[in-house]
């Protein structure tokens, strides 16, 4: 079932995605060479604290962290370690959820320390744009296949790959809810957007082959090339004006 959010629901996580907003840009600009990935995630509790929220992945299912940072051909879920430090011309991709208390946002970044270049730079204009132009297409009576099919478009038209294991979804009172929102699909074809559905969009590019792998830690997930990719994403509601970024 998909559940519909009343517009003091979705006032209420436009609170948590601006706040989600502010972090984000904390830590991306906290993020440079010599650092550990654990540090950013340090980093990102201390943000937390202030603004007296919580993280929506730490124990989720068992996730041991309170936000995801993976590196290069990490994909999604890498788990911060003070092991694994960042290095000048790293791709870096933050995923971060936040709760509090009630309702939950999703919100995800990728950049590279240092000046992006070659497939590098591609790969993250091709995401950002998947990612923009998805938004574009939401409003009431369009379908979850419009969106899909606006991603995979995008991509494949730049000669990379959308990721199929993993998908966007529903958020709301749930980390993930209905509806799935895949990177693939057919004009026209899913589920209809209606006003007060809050959607979790969520590209996932890589280089040469869209299929992925899981690391013996249960979590992490990189491409199975072993090439870069990237991640973005932002919480969305659909209002009868089209769409409301929560997390931008």
């Amino acid at each position: 079932m998909i559940n519909i959010k009343a517009p003091q629901d979705i006032i209420q996580m436009r609170k948590i995605g601006r706040v989600a907003s502010i972090i984000m840009k904390n830590l991306v600009g906290f993020t440079r060479g010599g650092i550990s990935t654990k540090d950013i995630e340090n980093k990102a509790n201390q943000l937390m604290e202030r603004f007296n929220i919580k993280s929506a992945f730490l124990g989720y299912k068992g996730f041991p962290a309170s936000l995801c940072v993976s590196l290069n051909e990490e994909l999604i879920h890498g788990i911060p370690s003070k092991d694994k430090v960042v290095e000048s011309g790293d791709l870096v991709s933050i995923d971060l959820g936040l709760y509090n208390g009630r309702f939950y946002t999703d919100t995800a970044y990728s950049f590279c320390v240092g000046r992006p270049k070659g497939i590098v730079k591609d790969l993250l204009r091709v995401g950002r744009s998947a990612l923009s132009q998805a938004i574009k297409t939401v409003k009431p009576a369009v379908t979850l296949g419009d969106i899909s099919w606006t991603i995979q478009n995008i991509v494949e038209s730049k000669g990379f790959c959308v990721v199929k294991k993993f998908v966007g979804h529903g958020i709301g009172e749930e980390l993930h809810e209905e509806p799935e929102v895949p990177n693939f699909g057919s004009r026209g074809e899913g589920v209809k957007l209606q006003e007060g559905m809050v959607l979790a969009i969520e590209p996932m590019v890589t280089v040469d082959s869209s299929d992925v792998e899981i690391l013996s830690d249960g979590w992490t997930v990189i491409s199975q090339d072993r090439k870069s990719c990237v991640h973005f994403e932002h919480t969305v509601a659909v209002t009868n004006k089209g769409c409301r970024i929560l997390t931008n």
